[in-house]
């Protein structure tokens, strides 16, 4: 069956979703509408196509035993020099994100994979894109915020196009496919340029 890129992540919901990879594309980052804007909890992992199901079944798991809990996005924040990349911090949430990354990315499970650094939950704005570009990234994104409810995490799989699309989402405290809509405490994102 061959081999499969797969990422777990918690969507940014609309409207900073939308707002937010509208901002990284004209930073210039090239990458921009092929990844929803999220929340990383597991990265870029090749698995053979054949463990989807034990997969869909751990993450089941995961959720399930999850809850709902606050997400609030402030201010930005870079990996520069190690890594070529400007996020926007979360500043609330952070702790429960990396729980369950901790469980999704479980030595026992199905996703296990160490990882190039330690896990720091964040949303990147600009990725490998030119210094001066990284440096408006992170001037004009400092006065972000956003806040709302994280309600659950989705499976995505990477097309050969580059592309990420969702294969599931998985709802905290049920495990059933399907997620209701993140909803935002906000009307509209604010932000200061």
């Amino acid at each position: 069956m061959g081999t499969v890129t797969l990422g777990v992540s918690i969507a940014v919901p609309e409207p900073y979703g939308s707002l937010l990879q509208e901002r990284r594309a004209g930073f210039g980052d090239a990458a921009a509408h092929g990844i929803p804007t999220h929340i990383t909890l597991v990265p870029p992992t090749e698995v053979e196509a054949d463990r989807l199901a034990e997969i869909r079944a751990h993450l089941s798991e995961v959720a399930a035993a999850g809850r709902p809990f606050v997400v609030r996005l402030a201010g930005t924040g870079t990996f520069r020099p190690l890594s070529p990349v400007v996020f926007v911090k979360v500043a609330e949430g952070g702790e429960a994100c990396a729980r369950i990354q901790g469980e999704v990315r479980d030595p026992d499970g199905p996703l296990r994979r160490d990882l190039q650094f330690p896990y720091h939950p964040h949303v990147t704005v600009a990725h490998g894109i030119a210094e001066e570009a990284m440096d408006r990234a992170y001037a004009e994104l400092a006065d972000f915020e956003a806040e709302w409810v994280s309600t659950g995490f989705a499976l995505y799989e990477q097309g050969s196009d580059g592309v990420w699309r969702k294969l599931r989402e998985y709802p905290f405290g049920s495990g059933a496919a399907g997620v209701p809509a993140q909803c935002a405490h906000r009307d509209e994102p604010t932000l200061q340029a």
